[in-house]
């Protein structure tokens, strides 16, 4: 090639052939022409061509000259750049510029062309990445070490290529970018923080989102030069974190963003800086503690993250921020959980512990979101969460705050759904989450209606979806229902009842809306409306909105005629979808997107909407049941075994059909449950009996050929069936029939001569069936059941022994071997009530006699011939049977009213009976009266004797029950206004003069000054008046003491001669004055009205005579504890706040807060008991309370020995007042039995004979040597011997102690009360099935066993009959009775209960929060 030649010396510029002189002479374009020449030039030449190198050193150095560098076009200068760039290349390793400040210029210059590569569709582009190129592989920069303006250069390198990044280069683009600077990096002497701060800057999150590109090539140059970078990449941390310097660099705010970005990027990076972060974390300040806790939870949480295994001192001080004092910590700590429990399944086991604490965090949102970050896992993968953290879910169930509840209630809701239901996890996963379907339904015992309506709504979506198809909807319904615990279905069947009894509430509203405009219809209008508000949230607003609604239906006919069809017996499914449709959006507002009053119309629609059960619904469950009877269901696959099923589900469609009984009429449905009558299974007969009875009240006229067939298949079961069936095939006919009379006689006629009394076994079902006929038709066999009583059940039956007694130790044994015998007295028995319920009348005298006898009973321990000869379970039985029917009878006011103070008394004393299974039973059916307001008021003062019971469990159960029955009263008293005038046998706060009348008659109460006998006295005294005194309501705790007062001035009706019964009297009262003034401070206020005293147990206040002595011994005083009684929350124990995490706001209601058995407040004579107590009528408490019942620390107040009561020395003038322990064997046996049958001969006994109770034996067993002047052995009392417990509890002391302290959850659920809206479902949590919350009283020690206790003394025999009881007044029939026209299938589960005792194992309900 020839070349234009010149000497370098010269100054003179060669250029390339064909190349003419470059200056500012020539055009542009010509410039452009000759400068792509040269680039040809240069970009052929190698570092070998020596000769060439020299010859274009001068083009070199004129290329580099300010003309080319600043030259306006960017053709040109771009030009110019590629050609210096290869000049780098060529000269390398020695460039031809020597001047410091000319090398600055050029490669200042040549970053500013990179720009250039920003635009990627430029025609220029190539050249532009020619030049990155060839700078890149050169390494051109690396020039610049030498230079003082290096990290000037540098800076502005990274800055040009981090900002032309994007994402239209190629992966090329990118690779010689990372080459480019990465070089500079590792080659480099230093790196500068503001080069630093170049590359780190691109991490931060703003700059990030901004360029993705940037990011990914900082990410990139980062990873290449980890290891020459992270010594810089320490030194900045360390002089931001720990020096404090933030003036290094403007990034020192976003620290722990860049923390976070280089961890991801690579861990090596910040070797040196995980330690400071632990440092930080025990930082004094909060937000920086915080920060650091955000970061490490991203960091720990990450998905690929091994930092918790690598660098545990740093994990553990991070868990530690769990138990922090500043709330926004632990909050974010507990919303890192979900994310380290969905990454990190390995580390669960860690978080656990402290999650359970944090889920008793005082701060709701905090166990809100413990509660989310557990769902959010478990939804994920079931295999995440263990069964402890599910716990702490199921725990929040019951927390105190609704918002916390809610969460954690649809949390397992939707885990249950979509593990159970839709099966996503296997059988496995659906096996693990079992119990969710059970705890969901126990939430219905809440008292909140808020805590209802979602459990309801869960039901409805999650556990049976209503938008399932009708088959599979009731197959879903059918197996949910097989494998529900007996609480669960009681909650379940509970939930029908309260939307059904709202239907009615709303069919009722429409009624009345219908009627013509009058006061009248006005105010029935409102009563109606405050009904249904009560059934709806926040009661408050909602009454407003009912109103509005009632207003809006009388106005709106359309509307009126949807909610008709709604609330209609036959409406369906699919027309309840329509109707709530349509109403709603009636109703609705597109301008008002938030409509309260639309908010509360649908919550009401959900609850009355029949979105599950109709006809067709009801067609395909028994379709369902035959499936499984025939062997073709797949039960087994489901888990429930067939018999089960069956069971099950003819249970469901009895519940059914009293809350859908129309739903029945169908022809098919009526003949499958005639198939059912058929089997051998007794329970699925007995099942079909019931439903016929609920359903077939038209059946005469719609399904005639159905009842042809039932009628024979009815007589056949009412003759010969098993009792129960036989009880309800006599329900069926009464019900179905029109002609009633001729199927009963034909009945009843060969029954009652067929009786035989030898043949027991075989009178049991014609015992059952004649007792039934002669409640239902009392007129029709009038004759003959007076005869069949008197004769045949009295003297036949009752007074004889035929067969003896099994000899065992035992006082109670199952159902299965109590003898025929005892069953058939106990049939007799009731058969007697029975008939005395279905006259209502006393006008033969015969209720005079029936309940001589059941004392005679009572008085006789149940071996009412007092030969011997039965068997102690027989004679438990018997004295219950007498016991239940004694208070069945009282519950009718023409029957209460001749019962006299003795047998009163006597009745009350079976509560404290020698046989738990009698006191358990006793209590039942005495709380069941009450709560239906049957019962009068003075049978409420029984529960008072329950202090003394030495189980635990009855005296916790016998609590609640006061609880409700308090709150249904004042409920009932707040609804019916207008029966003020009937306060006397309402208000609960009456029922102090007759527990101190009761506990002054208390045999136990011999000496009037014992100190351990005044004690006993105070502890029953205590167990109703906290109760009556938790809320001062009107200044009633004034009233009280203005009661107590009063009594004082009066004298006891039953011995108003006798000084010393008196004496008793006016000590119990000031033994109630001493607790009134300890645990109130506004007893001395005026009392709001003037109380009445019931006559029959005092006499009228003598003006004359003023009573001021105290009758205390001076020591006693020493055991009144002061202080306010506390509502007794059944609602849980409180959450431990941390110690340093301030003191949570105070609500109106945190002093009611709850805590353990051990309560200073809950018992004037209790000193060391903590200043809270339980109560099942309040829903605030304290900040720091969850509704989840913890047992409290054990304390040796907690297993304590059961109380034997003293036996004081007695003269026989006391004995002829006080009743003693003992029983004297009767010098003859004929005697009792003359005296019986004497009983039914009314015309020739005397009244007050009559009235009097039967000249036996008195109630105990003194031996037969004591003598009325010497001590009666302790053993002869009836009174508190070691605890007799349910027999399945058979294990030594030491393991019931050991169940004390198990922390497992059982819910124990209100008692099934069928008779209407006044019922509550409560629950009370207890711990290891027992429950939490119960006087201080006897524990540990309590023996499984029925084995015999001290007994409770019984009245003795008078030496002649006591007068004639005056009249007892001050029951209103209404309240009383709560109407005639109760739903009689309420008596029959009453009747059913009485039959049937308590299933093993099962424990009965008592009363639950709020």
């Amino acid at each position: 090639m020839a070349h234009s030649k010149a000497r370098v010396t010269d100054g003179k510029v060669t250029y390339p052939p064909g190349v003419k002189e470059i200056s500012d002479k020539i055009s542009k374009e010509e410039m452009v022409r000759r400068l792509k020449m040269v680039v040809k030039t240069f970009m052929d030449m190698d570092q070998d061509s020596e000769e060439e190198k020299e010859l274009y050193l001068n083009l070199a150095l004129h290329l580099a000259s300010d003309f080319f560098l600043k030259h306006p076009d960017k053709d040109v200068r771009l030009l110019v750049a590629c050609c210096l760039a290869d000049i780098f290349r060529i000269y390398a390793p020695e460039a031809p510029y020597t001047s410091p400040d000319k090398l600055k210029d050029i490669f200042m210059f040549i970053t500013r062309q990179l720009k250039g590569l920003e635009d990627t569709k430029s025609a220029q582009f190539n050249r532009y990445f020619y030049l990155l190129e060839n700078i890149a592989w050169v390494k051109s920069y690396n020039i610049c070490f030498e230079l003082e303006d290096s990290n000037e250069i540098f800076t502005q390198l990274y800055r040009t290529l981090f900002q032309v990044i994007n994402n239209g280069h190629n992966q090329k683009v990118h690779m010689h970018m990372v080459d480019l600077m990465s070089s500079i990096i590792c080659e480099g002497d230093t790196v500068s923080q503001e080069l630093l701060d170049t590359v780190l800057v691109n991490l931060v999150p703003a700059h990030k989102n901004l360029n993705k590109q940037a990011y990914d090539l900082a990410k990139a140059l980062l990873k290449r030069t980890a290891q020459a970078i992270e010594p810089y990449i320490t030194n900045f941390f360390n002089q931001v974190l720990m020096l404090g310097k933030t003036s290094v660099s403007d990034l020192s705010e976003h620290v722990f963003d860049l923390i976070l970005e280089l961890y991801n990027i690579d861990s090596h990076l910040l070797l040196s800086v995980l330690p400071q972060l632990e440092f930080k974390l025990k930082s004094n300040d909060n937000d920086e503690r915080l920060q650091v806790v955000k970061l490490l939870a991203k960091m720990f949480g990450a998905k690929d993250s091994e930092l918790a295994a690598q660098n545990k001192p740093l994990w553990q001080c991070y868990l530690g921020r769990f138990n922090d004092i500043h709330v926004p910590i632990r909050l974010e700590c507990v919303k890192f959980a979900s994310h380290c429990l969905m990454n990190h399944p390995d580390l669960a086991k860690d978080l656990t512990e402290f999650l359970r604490v944090r889920s008793h965090d005082p701060e709701e949102a905090i166990r809100h979101d413990v509660i989310v970050s557990i769902v959010t896992a478990a939804k994920k993968d079931l295999s995440l969460v263990n069964d402890a953290l599910l716990n702490f879910v199921k725990e929040r169930t019951l927390d105190k705050r609704w918002r916390v509840r809610k969460e954690a209630m649809m949390g397992l809701a939707s885990i249950y759904r979509k593990y159970s239901l839709q099966g996503e996890g296997g059988r496995e996963a659906s096996k693990q989450i079992s119990w969710i379907k059970d705890k969901l339904l126990h939430i219905y015992y809440q008292n909140s209606i808020d805590d209802r309506l979602l459990v309801e709504r869960v039901f409805a979506q999650y556990m049976v979806p209503h938008n399932l198809e009708t088959t599979e909807r009731m197959k879903c319904l059918y197996y949910l229902y097989a494998t529900l615990d007996t609480n669960a279905v009681k909650a379940l069947n509970e939930m029908w009842k309260c939307q059904n009894l709202l239907r009615h509430h709303v069919k009722d509203l429409l009624d009345l809306i219908k009627k013509p405009k009058s006061d009248a219809s006005s105010k029935a209008v409102f009563a109606k409306v405050m009904v249904i508000t009560r059934n709806l949230p926040d009661p408050g607003k909602a009454q407003d909105f009912v109103k509005k609604l009632a207003q809006v239906l009388d106005d709106d006919e359309r509307i009126r005629d949807q909610l008709e069809t709604l609330v209609s017996p036959s409406c369906s499914c699919k027309q309840a979808e329509v109707c709530v449709r349509d109403i709603t959006k009636k109703l609705g507002s597109p301008k008002q997107p938030s409509n309260p009053f639309l908010e509360m119309v649908k919550f009401l629609l959900e609850r009355i909407a029949p979105v599950h059960i109709d006809t067709e619904s009801i067609s395909a469950l028994v379709k369902q049941v035959n499936k499984s009877i025939d062997g073709t269901a797949d039960d087994e696959e489901e888990g429930v075994p067939t018999e089960e099923a069956i069971r099950a589900g003819l249970e469901l469609l009895k519940v059914l059909s009293f809350t859908h009984p129309v739903s029945f009429h169908s022809a098919e449905t009526f003949e499958s449950l005639l198939g059912c009558l058929k089997m051998d299974d007794e329970k699925v007969a007995e099942a079909a009996l019931q439903i016929f009875k609920n359903t077939g009240m038209k059946m005469e006229e719609s399904f005639p050929h159905i009842k042809s067939v039932l009628l024979p298949v009815l007589q056949a079961k009412a003759k010969r069936g098993p009792p129960r069936q036989a009880k309800y095939a006599i329900h069926c006919i009464n019900t179905m029939f029109t002609n009633r009379d001729t199927h009963f006689a034909q009945i009843f006629e060969p029954l009652h001569k067929g009786l035989d009394p030898a043949n027991l076994e075989q009178l049991i079902t014609p015992l059952t069936t004649l007792g039934h006929l002669a409640q239902l038709a009392p007129e029709q066999f009038a004759a003959p059941l007076k005869s069949l009583v008197a004769n045949f059940i009295v003297k036949d039956l009752l007074m004889n022994d035929r067969i003896p007694g099994k000899k065992t130790t035992k006082l109670w044994v199952p159902d299965e071997e109590v003898s025929p015998e005892t069953l058939a007295k106990i049939q007799g028995i009731k058969l007697m009530v029975r008939w005395l319920l279905g006259v209502k009348n006393n006008q033969s005298k015969s209720g005079n006699s029936t309940l001589r006898m059941l004392t005679a009973i009572l008085h006789s321990d149940g071996d009412l011939t007092e030969q011997g000869r039965m068997g102690k379970p027989d004679m438990s039985r018997l004295r219950l049977a007498a016991a239940c029917a004694l208070l069945k009878l009282a519950q009718e006011p023409c029957y209460h009213e001749i019962v006299t103070l003795e047998q009163y008394q006597l009745c009350a004393l079976v509560i404290n009976d020698e046989c738990y299974q009698v006191r358990q039973g006793f209590s039942q059916k005495l709380h069941r009266g009450l709560c239906r307001l049957r019962l009068p008021l003075e049978y409420m003062a029984v529960f008072a004797l329950c202090a003394k019971d030495p189980v635990k469990e009855r005296r916790a159960h016998a609590r609640q029950c006061l609880v409700k029955n308090v709150n249904i009263r004042r409920e009932y008293l707040k609804q019916h206004a207008a029966i003020s005038d009937k306060l006397f046998s309402l208000l609960p706060e009456y029922v102090v003069p007759y527990t101190i009348h009761l506990l002054a008659h208390d045999p136990d109460y011999v000496k009037v000054q014992d100190i351990e006998q005044l004690k006993e006295i105070k502890e029953a005294l205590w167990f109703v008046l906290e109760i009556i005194m938790a809320k001062n309501e009107n200044n009633s705790h004034a009233f009280i003491r203005k009661m107590v007062e009063n009594i004082k001035q009066t004298k006891d009706a039953q011995a108003a001669s006798d000084p010393k019964t008196n004496e008793k009297l006016y000590t119990v009262c000031d033994v109630a004055m001493h607790i009134i003034m300890s645990k109130s401070t506004t007893y001395s206020l005026e009392s709001p009205k003037d109380p009445v005293l019931p006559t029959c147990f005092f006499t009228k206040p003598d003006k004359n005579f003023s009573n001021t002595k105290n009758y205390l011994p001076p020591e006693m005083k020493s055991f009144f504890t002061p202080g306010k009684p506390k509502s007794a929350n059944v609602l849980g124990a409180v959450n431990k706040p941390l110690s340093s995490a301030g003191k949570p706001i105070q609500s109106k209601a945190s002093r009611m807060e709850t805590a353990s058995n051990d309560d200073p407040s809950s018992n004037p004579g209790s000193p060391q008991r903590s200043k809270t107590r339980l109560d099942s009528t309040e829903m605030d408490h304290s900040e720091n309370e969850d509704i989840s019942l913890k047992r409290a620390d054990t304390t040796d107040k907690d297993v304590e020995k059961p109380r034997g009561r003293k036996r004081a020395l007695t003269s026989g003038e006391d004995q002829d007042v006080k009743p003693k322990r003992g029983r004297k064997k009767a010098v003859a046996n004929a005697a009792p039995v003359a005296e019986s049958e004497d009983q039914w001969d009314e015309d020739t006994r005397p009244e007050d004979e009559q009235n009097s109770p039967p000249k036996k034996g008195r109630r105990g067993r003194p031996p037969k040597s004591a003598t009325p002047g010497q001590e009666t052995p302790a053993k002869g009392k009836r009174g508190r011997k070691k605890a007799a417990p349910p027999p399945e509890e058979e294990e030594d002391a030491e393991q019931a102690e050991e169940e004390e302290e198990e922390d497992a959850e059982a819910v124990e659920p209100a008692e099934e009360e069928e008779d209407d809206g006044s019922s509550e479902n409560t629950e009370l949590k207890t711990k290891a099935g027992r429950p939490a919350r119960t006087p201080r009283r006897s524990q540990g020690t309590e023996s499984a066993e029925s084995t015999p206790q001290k007994r409770r003394g019984r009245p003795p025999k008078s030496a002649q009959p006591p007068a004639k009881k005056p009249a007892r007044g001050g029951r209103s029939k209404a309240a009383a009775a709560k109407d005639d026209s109760e739903e009689e299938e309420d008596e029959e589960e009453e009747e059913e209960e009485e039959e049937e005792p308590t299933p093993k194992g099962r424990k009965k309900p008592a009363g639950r929060r709020r």
